[in-house]
């Protein structure tokens, strides 16, 4: 993934609000790729592959797709599992990110590339997105906490389990070239993307 000049990475933890500030960024008229859905289009591409390895019992009610819940749930309790589920995605999904990336380089000027664990990925290869500018959008670990047992109905210690599945955000916080503190409401969510869009286009 080479000569992308104008990309910058959005990424964050569960909880930081990642997906918010991308939609605002989309509102501002900033084209974005979007890692979550070029990897659900890819495992639908794969699932025949993916059932031979996991089997049926990852399919949903009707048998037909995969329920991603399900497959989420063998490879986040198998490390092996998840190792072989990456194996196939990653290496497409990367594919298409970079496909999409050099038709948008085209353009001449800064879109965004969705990439929720962008640094997990790197620190496993650090070739994997090789991109210089990252745009992290931050919480403290207490209020991402506070935030998905809301969202996501979730006990404290499974909210804990799932924050710890990922790189610690303050780690995340060290190495990102731009932050984006969400530690308030959504108009001051909006005020700091507008303030750090102002900076990267002055």
């Amino acid at each position: 993934m080479e000569d992308l000049a104008y990309a910058i990475v959005v990424t964050g933890g569960i909880g930081t609000g990642k997906s918010t500030a991308c939609n605002l960024l989309k509102l501002y008229g900033y084209a974005m790729i979007d890692a979550d859905k070029i990897s659900h289009n890819i495992l639908s591409n794969a699932k025949d592959e993916i059932i031979e390895i996991f089997g049926n019992g990852i399919l949903d009610v009707n048998g037909v797709e995969i329920d991603r819940k399900k497959l989420g749930k063998i490879v986040f309790n198998y490390k092996e599992k998840m190792k072989i589920l990456e194996n196939i995605l990653h290496p497409k999904i990367r594919w298409e990110i970079f496909n999409e990336a050099q038709t948008l380089e085209s353009h001449k000027k800064p879109y965004f590339i969705d990439i929720p664990l962008f640094f997990e990925a790197n620190a496993k290869d650090k070739n994997a997105y090789p991109i210089d500018k990252i745009l992290l959008i931050y919480s403290p670990r207490e209020l991402q906490i506070a935030r998905i047992t809301k969202r996501d109905n979730l006990k404290i210690d499974e909210a804990q389990m799932r924050i710890q599945a990922q790189m610690d955000i303050e780690l995340k916080r060290k190495m990102a070239t731009f932050i984006i503190e969400n530690t308030k409401d959504l108009p001051f969510l909006q005020s700091q993307i507008e303030s750090f869009l102002k900076n990267i286009t002055e």
